[in-house]
């Protein structure tokens, strides 16, 4: 039986005591109050964050994916990363994914007692064909939480790497893992309701464990999303407007370049700043591994 008391995700806190006797105004002041602690928990556990950025990269440059697990607030997080990342980034939905206890089902509706199952856990990962070149990154804000221990565990037992992302110390989710981040800000505004300053957390770390993995792999050229698909409307215009950002090209040139190379903002901007065709600027990006700043430093005029 899990000890609540023992869990600091469970403390109560004292300057929310009166919370419910207090006006809108003085609710939201206190909720935002509480809420600006979250990023100086994060910033103190960077350094074990750039850990798992460097471990996560390392596997997905030989061939491996990041998986996610979670229950509840945690798996729906690690569910909403994993689906971002290949609009913005490109990539292949089955790179990036997370499971969550229940199934999919259970991230629009909880699935009672599918977070105990240490099984479970273990079963999903194999569903997925989890391998020792992918990387597990567990998610539980008590870092208790047997589903996601038991993917844990199976991912250690053949050989792969783990990562818990947890909000309190001393759990078992972060002595079983190869790398632990985390960040602790503190008692929560309600009492044990993880989606709020934990969640808020983990969404930060989730942000920088995927985006900081992009970057590395050349998915990103200065601050421009440059393997952006452009698969609706606002996409396309985005896709112009970073070509536009990165080469100095007028409206018609990006548009006109971006036509000619299947609306690849990466290979047009290689395109125009390089003065090369299309098969060329894509040849040059593959033996950069996707790099455009390579590219350029190579090949520019």
């Amino acid at each position: 039986m899990v000890k609540l008391s023992d869990i600091e995700t469970e403390q109560k806190n004292e300057r929310t005591k009166n919370i419910d006797i207090l006006t809108t105004i003085e609710v939201l002041q206190l909720m935002n109050d509480e809420d600006k602690k979250v990023a100086g928990a994060v910033q103190k556990v960077l350094p074990d964050i750039a850990e798992a950025v460097d471990i996560i990269y390392e596997k997905i440059a030989d061939g491996g994916r990041l998986i996610y697990c979670g229950c509840g607030t945690s798996g729906r997080l690690g569910i909403l990363d994993a689906v971002e990342c290949p609009p913005t980034f490109g990539v292949e939905p089955e790179l990036i994914q997370g499971i969550i206890a229940g199934g999919m089902g259970a991230i629009i509706k909880a699935v009672e007692g599918a977070e105990d199952n240490f099984q479970l856990g273990a079963e999903d990962l194999r569903s997925l064909g989890f391998t020792e070149k992918d990387v597990l990154v567990g998610i539980a804000a008590s870092g208790r939480t047997p589903y996601v221990l038991g993917a844990v565990d199976y991912a250690n037992s053949i050989g792969a790497k783990t990562i818990s992302l947890t909000c309190s110390n001393g759990s078992k989710l972060n002595e079983l893992s190869d790398v632990a981040i985390v960040p602790l800000p503190g008692a929560e505004v309600i009492t044990g309701s993880t989606r709020l300053k934990s969640g808020t957390a983990q969404k930060m770390v989730l942000n920088m464990l995927s985006t900081s993995v992009m970057i590395k792999l050349g998915k990103v050229y200065g601050n421009l999303m440059v393997d952006v698909k452009a698969s609706n409307e606002k996409l396309f215009e985005r896709t112009v407007s970073i070509v536009k950002s990165a080469t100095g090209a007028d409206d018609c040139q990006a548009r006109e370049v971006l036509e000619r190379c299947g609306y690849s903002a990466k290979t047009a901007i290689v395109m125009i700043k390089c003065n090369m065709g299309m098969q060329k600027a894509e040849k040059a990006l593959v033996e950069a591994d996707g790099h455009i700043s390579r590219v350029i430093e190579a090949y520019a005029l």
